[in-house]
């Protein structure tokens, strides 16, 4: 079952796998997915897809390859290239604002993720999924990880190309919407960011969903 691509794909270059074949099913590798932007509230929640050897993934450790949120921008930059020329295939994928607001968080997640298995130039046998809940869109062999990126160089490899694509988008439409501080805080929920709602209203790529009790009139005594 193919999607539609997720509306706000504008201003987003579509990254394809370096490489058009998986290795065989008797090879060791791992197939890790991992989300970024789940908690914002402006943008679209993106998902990343690595396949490491044991090799890669030894090596990419190595690097200092951990959970994006762990890392700098500048060590999360620098490890960009090297995930993606020691990567078997890779790709990424997203769902929009209005998809999370149509459908809900966990849905639109979980479009954005199998979006992303969906450019991979094969279906791999088996994929690691980030956290407690299963991919239910995926009717393919999966397992969950809790704190997958410290357990699985994959999925932490995949978070740390969906954030920095993410992020790197969100740095362009700043300059679109220059008024809430985006280039500051990346969507997430902070101050800045909320008195920028309350002063100018949502954009059209808030989370009007993520906004209800910020826009909300307070209740009288």
């Amino acid at each position: 079952m193919l999607l539609t691509r997720s509306p706000v794909a504008v201003a987003v270059v579509r990254l394809l796998p370096l490489s058009t074949d998986l290795p065989p099913a008797s090879s060791t590798v791992e197939v890790g997915i991992d989300e970024v932007g789940r908690g914002c509230w402006f943008g679209p929640v993106f998902a990343g897809v690595v396949v490491l050897s044991e090799e890669a993934a030894v090596s990419l450790r190595a690097e200092g390859l951990t959970d994006s949120k762990a890392l700098t921008p500048r060590r999360r930059s620098r490890l960009v290239p090297l995930i993606t020329q020691a990567a078997h295939a890779w790709a990424l994928g997203q769902a929009s604002a209005e998809e999370i607001d149509r459908h809900g968080i966990r849905h639109a997640t979980e479009l954005a993720m199998l979006r992303s298995l969906q450019r991979l130039p094969q279906r791999p046998d088996l994929v690691l999924v980030d956290g407690v809940l299963p991919l239910r869109l995926w009717p393919h062999p999966q397992q969950t990880l809790v704190r997958g990126d410290s357990h699985s160089a994959a999925i932490a490899a995949a978070s740390v190309l969906a954030k920095e694509a993410r992020d790197a988008l969100i740095r362009r439409l700043a300059l679109r919407f220059p008024a809430y501080g985006l280039e500051r805080h990346a969507g997430y929920g902070t101050a800045v960011h909320r008195q920028a709602v309350l002063q100018r209203g949502p954009t059209p790529l808030h989370r009007r969903t993520f906004l209800r009790k910020v826009l909300s009139p307070p209740q009288g005594g």
